[in-house]
């Protein structure tokens, strides 16, 4: 691996060479387990969900609020958050994104209200809001376009993918053992260490002049949360009610407005010249809508695998077993099969593996067994998992100038996380409207109706690639001949 040390105005395959073979690792495993730390806890809640509705009081649709209170805020901030390491270096902004996880995990271990368990997850997400797009700009500033940011990037989207699955399994077995707590608890350790080897190991990037877009981050923000509450109510209340639609068109009015305001800016939280690029822009509408179908398959099947087979938390984690371990194993392979296919061939199997794994799981009702209704299903959804992360990640970095590159991986985690929370509030919407009157059942048929929602999300993430992407990559290649 080649590590690079970015300059103003530098292009990154231009970059020099900043340090040996060891401390390139050392600073990829630095990226990726703090990187780890933070998708983990998108999913670590999954199997705590049962005993925290008990413990806290929560109803089925607020438990979705512990899971949109934390992606939300780390949506609507990592713009902002990217622009931070512009203005004052992205190791800084790493160092001090850790600093405020950590003591945000601890607050969630001990939060003993409703209340104080969804603002603790907001104070999670500020600080993942952080991390995420420093950690992406820390990995493209330091890795140089080609087989060495490949397998790089290979391994940053392999942490995104297992941190997932892991997260339920790890979720599960301290919840069954201990209790929901501990698993947040476990960040703190892991917090203290990783920000040591940074202050040790992470070299500091130039800093750049400029100011915040506090508007633009603000009506992103809001906007964005404004969706999400009249989506959520709307499973109450219905769509045409006062409470519903209110939010929705604030929404849609403030997102309308962050619009307006990134044209006028002199320097956009969004620089807008982001999506000239055909193959980003396809990158970002496919990465929104695959994350958002990830997020209702593990919020749901999580549910499922406990309240109808009567699974413990442990054995619901080890229930996503088959999907984890096949992950791994085409995760790893993603740089051999990119040199040999192409990008864009690897992703649209990807996705495509992930929607006949999505499909054939939304089947399932409250007879259908284990093995063939869901740990089948589930392997397929792991292989196209992890086949394509790594290049629905690469096509939405690549090409961005050095000057960009913090607003370039902030919009990647932005759709990222954006998609999963309006997706999660849109399939939790959905999944209210099917009643049986018997407990299980309910939860059987609701998982099946939400997941049928995941299965239409990733057709259209399909279709996205291959209208989008793939035209914009074969142009290019005939460019270059």
């Amino acid at each position: 691996m080649t590590i690079t040390g970015q300059h103003a105005g530098t292009p990154a395959a231009a970059e020099k060479p900043a340090g040996t073979p060891v401390h390139a690792t050392l600073i990829l495993a630095i990226i990726c387990v703090s990187y780890f730390m933070v998708i983990l806890d998108n999913s670590i809640v999954f199997t705590g969900l049962p005993q925290i509705r008990v413990q806290l009081g929560f109803s089925e649709t607020g438990l979705s609020w512990i899971t949109n209170a934390y992606v939300l805020i780390f949506g609507g901030l990592l713009l902002l958050g990217a622009r931070a390491g512009d203005l004052f270096g992205h190791r800084r902004v790493f160092l001090f994104s850790l600093i405020v996880f950590s003591l945000a995990s601890l607050l969630v271990g001990a939060a003993q209200a409703q209340w104080w368990l969804i603002g603790a997850r907001a104070v999670q997400g500020v600080g993942a809001a952080v991390l995420a797009p420093s950690a992406l700009s820390l990995l493209t500033r330091s890795f140089a376009e080609g087989p060495s940011r490949n397998r790089a990037m290979a391994a940053y989207s392999a942490v995104a993918g297992l941190g997932a699955a892991l997260g339920l399994v790890v979720g599960g077995l301290v919840a069954d053992l201990i209790s929901w707590r501990a698993g947040f608890f476990l960040n703190v350790p892991i917090g203290v260490v990783m920000t040591v080897l940074t202050v040790r190991f992470l070299p500091e990037t130039d800093r750049r002049p400029g100011r915040f877009d506090l508007a633009g981050a603000l009506l992103a923000t809001l906007g964005s949360t404004a969706l999400v509450l009249g989506i959520v109510e709307a499973a109450d209340s219905g769509w045409t009610a006062p409470l519903t639609l209110i939010p929705l068109l604030a929404g849609a009015v403030m997102l309308g407005l962050f619009v307006a305001v990134e044209r006028r800016a002199v320097q956009p939280i969004v620089p807008l010249r982001l999506f000239a690029s055909r193959e980003r822009s396809g990158a970002y509408l496919t990465r929104m809508l695959y994350m958002g179908a990830m997020m209702g398959f593990f919020f749901f099947t999580a549910q499922f695998v406990q309240s109808v087979y009567h699974f413990t938390p442990l054995q619901a984690g080890l229930a996503f077993l088959p999907m984890t371990l096949v992950n791994f194993v085409f995760a790893v392979q993603v740089p051999r099969l990119l040199e040999r296919a192409g990008r864009p061939r690897v992703l649209v199997a990807g996705v495509a593996l992930t929607a006949v794994g999505m499909v054939w799981l939304s089947r399932l009702d409250l007879h259908t067994p284990y093995l063939t209704g869901v740990a089948l299903p589930m392997v397929l959804i792991g292989a196209g998992q992890g086949l394509a992360l790594a290049p629905m990640t690469s096509s939405g970095v690549d090409g961005v100038a050095a000057a960009d590159a913090g607003a370039g991986s902030g919009l990647v985690n932005t759709v990222h996380q954006i998609g999963s929370a309006l997706s999660l509030s849109v399939l939790t919407a959905v999944a209210a409207t099917v009643a049986t009157g018997h407990e299980a059942a309910d939860i059987a048929a609701r998982s099946g109706a939400a997941l049928t929602g995941s299965a239409v999300l990733l057709v259209l993430a399909v279709v996205a690639v291959v209208t989008l992407i793939l035209p914009s990559r074969a142009t290019r290649n005939e460019r270059s001949l």
